[in-house]
């Protein structure tokens, strides 16, 4: 097992507007994509049970040619708006970055 934060090489949050919220999860090599997408561990219902949303509203995207995976979900809070507290979006990647992703990588690999 290893933490998305030890094995992507970008995790990362913004705006989509001010309603909703993109991550994205990028990795380095096709070979680390192509493992990840295996497991089927990053989807809409990970996304959904992280961030408090149905998995129906979560907007989940695997993005081979771009070694990435993207969600967009409705922002709890609209940007700037009384008890926003990132106004950017750009914190709200943290919860995936605990994730465990079943791959068996070399240490080189990470």
């Amino acid at each position: 097992m290893a933490a998305i934060r030890d094995i992507a090489k970008v995790c990362k949050s913004k705006n989509a507007g001010p309603f909703q919220l993109t991550i994205d999860v990028v990795f380095e090599t096709r070979a680390q994509y192509d493992s990840v997408a295996a497991t089927g561990v990053l989807n809409a219902e990970l996304i959904g049970r992280l961030y408090g949303v149905e998995p129906a509203e979560v907007l989940f995207t695997p993005y081979p040619a771009g070694l990435a995976f993207k969600a967009t979900i409705p922002r709890a809070i609209p940007a700037g708006d009384l008890g926003d507290t990132d106004v950017y979006g750009c914190q709200q990647h943290a919860p995936l970055l605990e994730v465990d992703i079943p791959v068996n990588w070399p240490a080189a690999d990470r």
